[in-house]
């Protein structure tokens, strides 16, 4: 399989001097269509900070970010708020639905600022809410619905339309236990139809979706592995 996503020797830091803040120390990572990588490490370590870079909210001060072969560093804000449309689904933690649209309308937003047409773009967007399970929302607000049906609709804005490469940042902390393991069959389902994944999560038996688990802590890459030992136990019940 392709490499989606690559990071070589990125390096991000804030400040100079000895006020200096090293929140990724040269980290290298690629992560391959069909893979789901998940990122861990305690607070602090820089997992949201390797997601920024990955989706292009963040430049690294040092080494490379490359989507699909092509360089970040290269790509001036309109080219990389292109990409970000077409080929980067990102999940937020927060979820970033903007409260004066209905469901279906910001679902289909990524696509209308890309240029397509407004019936295309529900279209798009309506099959989107569907496969998130959603379907019946779509002229709802995001008040009008509970923290998982919002979090449902951020999903299906991340995987409208070819996005290659998905990024969710701890996108099951505000859910139940039974809606975040839905959650992240989502994820799952997505990525094994040839996309590449990178899940950031606290949490071992989320992780237990993951292909790979790569730790971070103080800003290094610290420890690659293959999925956690014990996965069936801690999927026990639940559809992969």
């Amino acid at each position: 399989m392709s490499v989606v996503l690559e990071l070589r020797e990125a390096h991000r830091t804030h400040g100079a001097g000895a006020a200096a803040v090293h929140a990724l120390r040269g980290v290298s990572l690629a992560v391959r269509a069909g893979e789901l990588v998940a990122v861990m490490g305690p607070s602090g370590s820089g997992k949201s900070t390797l997601l920024a870079l990955a989706g292009g909210l963040d430049r690294p001060t040092g080494g490379e970010v490359l989507v699909e072969g092509e360089p970040l560093g290269g790509l001036g804000a309109r080219e990389l708020a292109r990409l970000r449309r077409r080929r980067i689904g990102y999940v937020f933690q927060d979820l970033n639905l903007l409260g004066s649209l209905t469901a279906v309308e910001n679902v289909a937003l990524p696509l209308e600022l890309d240029g397509v047409g407004v019936r295309a773009a529900r279209r798009a967007a309506l099959a989107a809410l569907d496969e998130v399970g959603v379907a019946g929302l779509g002229d709802r607000f995001p008040d009008q619905m509970s923290g998982g049906q919002q979090q449902r609709v951020a999903i299906a804005r991340a995987l409208v339309g070819d996005r290659r490469l998905v990024l969710a940042d701890e996108p099951t902390g505000a859910l139940d236990s039974q809606t975040g393991e839905a959650v992240l069959h989502l994820l799952r389902r997505r990525v094994d139809a040839g996309a590449a994944g990178v899940l950031v999560t606290h949490e071992a038996r989320h992780a237990g979706w993951a292909d790979r688990v790569v730790f971070l802590r103080d800003g290094d890459l610290v420890d690659a592995t293959a999925p956690l030992p014990g996965v069936e136990q801690l999927l026990s019940g639940s559809e992969r």
